[in-house]
């Protein structure tokens, strides 16, 4: 999918539901923001609402960082984020709603780091990754490739995964000013696919086409691929949860729907869209609905 339809991407669907209707009162949902989980998060919509006839799941993209601001004024009822949210952020979703930020992990992934498919390198450490972002190795004969200059690509700084990289990656040091920024990870699929020289990462659930790299801590450590098994023991660096976000606790259609989201039916789409379900099943989000 282009980025700008992930972007602009909505749900409207519902088995039996009929154009000009009336849905019962307090049955929509509207879940608003990691470009990531956006993918995931329609399919959950879309299988939802098959076996809950009247419940209408609304899904949009933007980056985990407008899901967020969304839930801080109001306009979501759901925040989708591939990181988690930020101390001063819940105190502003209490200071403006009045209430405590729920935070829910909903699925589990790796960050991979991609190249072209043509690309003879098999594995890189998170050292060499963090020079690469950093504009300190800008060459890919000095990773021993003989392709000349690195063509970096990243993602806006709205975007979770963004966030997330920074900090578990460049040890919250700042992108060179050459990292290529796009509005999604399909789209930095999208162009590495195109270029032999590029390196780019995302969401491993992206990773058709192209090809993930082995990724090990330092030069000491073995390269592990971002498999499901490598994710959920930790084993791979860079694995990370998936997150929902409510204001308060989940009630109505909203807890209902995390509920399913979180049980078997939920989790094992995970697994059909290319992420990874939670280790361990989860609570139900809130006992009364």
């Amino acid at each position: 999918m282009k980025a700008k339809a992930i972007r602009a991407a909505t749900i409207l669907l519902n088995a039996g539901f009929i154009a000009g209707t009336t849905c019962a009162a307090g049955r929509t949902v509207t879940i608003k923001g990691s470009d990531t989980m956006v993918i995931l998060g329609q399919r959950w919509a879309e299988e939802y609402m098959k076996t809950h006839p009247g419940a209408i799941i609304q899904v949009t993209g933007g980056g985990s960082g407008t899901g967020i601001a969304s839930l801080i004024n109001g306009s979501t009822d759901i925040a989708e984020a591939s990181r988690p949210m930020k101390p001063e952020e819940k105190a502003s979703v209490k200071a403006k709603r009045g209430k405590d930020v729920e935070e829910i992990p909903v699925a589990q992934d790796g960050v991979a780091l991609y190249v072209h498919q043509s690309n003879p390198l098999k594995s890189i450490t998170l050292t060499r990754t963090k020079a690469v972002y950093t504009g300190k190795t800008t060459q890919w004969e000095e990773l021993g490739v003989p392709l000349g200059q690195i063509i970096v690509y990243g993602r806006e700084n709205n975007s979770g995964t963004y966030a997330y990289f920074k900090e578990h990656v460049l040890e919250n040091q700042d992108f060179a000013p050459e990292v290529l920024s796009l509005p999604g990870t399909a789209a930095v699929i999208n162009a590495i696919s195109k270029d032999k020289n590029a390196i780019g990462y995302g969401g491993i659930a992206y990773g058709k086409g192209i090809r993930a790299l082995s990724v090990s801590k330092d030069e000491k450590s073995p390269a592990v691929a971002p498999t499901q098994a490598n994710v959920l023991d930790g084993s791979y660096p860079v694995s990370r949860a998936l997150y929902f976000y409510t204001a308060g606790k989940p009630e109505g259609e909203k807890k209902l729907f995390i509920d399913w989201v979180l049980g078997p039916e939920g989790q094992k789409i995970c697994d059909q869209v290319g992420y990874y379900p939670l280790k361990q099943a989860k609570k139900p989000a809130n006992k009364k609905a």
